[in-house]
């Protein structure tokens, strides 16, 4: 069903995120809220993991199945450091491993599975008694905050990293890194969000965005020039016009260049693999 903000939750029940809203737990509650996005996507994985996570501590059980980038990842490193437990997808049996590797990668990961285990194995993890709740960490509250609108301060930046050379690709704004266990992410005053690979796939696609305006503006400078020398060979000025055929070959040199960069998986976000939508599914019941 279609989570409903300010809807109390319970047992037996799947709640899907709703498009353009950050799907976020809190004290029992859902809460719909447009914070941010993070790694280009809202809803995205990661708030749903650490407000879960700041909730319900050792009682809340992170899933990650079938992915693009490290989405979640960082989610289920918040879940672990609050002291619930963490279920990760076989990568062979995954559709699109790279979510469930990076999970894998950088988070403590209690169980993997595939996919037809994956019931029985929460069936019987649900059964087991909680595991005890830490003191949450306060970099997971102050993120879950953001994700939730609560807090908007670019000081709130300066407590979660340090500034970066590096600039937003929602925004444009500048980036302050966050060391998150083993991974490297990033976060600007705004709020967004990313993993460093996420930030790499951005800016990959920046590059073929550019390339593809140049290319349209070689084109049309070489079709003009075509065009004004055709003109000027019809009035008998051949000087000019061969002027403008020779200007119009160099332009016609340079959309071929732009044809190859675009072509070449190097210079585009191609070369990184793409944000797959990732099924994901956390549980937050009373006992486990």
């Amino acid at each position: 069903m279609a989570a409903v903000s300010g809807e109390r939750f319970g047992r037996g029940k799947v709640y899907v995120g709703v498009p353009g809203f950050h799907l976020l737990l809190h004290d029992g509650h859902i809460l719909l809220r447009r914070g941010p996005r993070e790694n280009r996507a809202r809803p995205a994985v990661d708030p749903l993991f650490r407000s879960a996570a700041a909730t319900f501590g050792g009682r809340l059980i992170g899933v990650i199945l079938s992915g693009g980038l490290s989405d979640g990842a960082a989610g289920l490193c918040a879940i672990k450091r609050c002291g619930g437990l963490v279920v990760v997808q076989e990568p062979r049996d995954a559709i699109v491993p790279e979510m469930p590797l990076s999970a894998l990668r950088h988070a403590d990961v209690d169980h993997v599975c595939r996919v037809d285990d994956m019931g029985r194995l929460l069936a019987s993890l649900v059964r087991l008694p909680a595991g005890p709740t830490p003191e949450i960490p306060f970099d997971i509250r102050l993120a879950a905050a953001i994700a939730a609108q609560e807090l908007s301060d670019m000081r709130a930046d300066d407590m979660l990293g340090t500034p970066s050379r590096f600039t937003c690709p929602e925004c444009h704004g500048a980036l302050w890194e966050m060391e998150d266990g083993s991974m490297l992410r990033y976060r600007c005053h705004v709020g967004h969000a990313f993993a460093a690979d996420s930030v790499l796939a951005s800016q990959g696609e920046e590059v073929d965005r550019l390339l593809g305006t140049l290319l349209r503006a070689h084109q049309e400078r070489a079709a003009l020039a075509h065009r004004m020398a055709e003109h000027e060979r019809s009035t008998d000025r051949h000087a000019l016009a061969r002027n403008l055929e020779e200007r119009a070959r160099d332009y016609d040199h340079d959309v071929e260049i732009m044809k190859k960069l675009l072509r070449s998986g190097e210079m585009i976000s191609g070369a990184t693999p793409e944000r797959g939508q990732g099924d994901i599914a956390a549980h937050g019941d009373e006992e486990r």
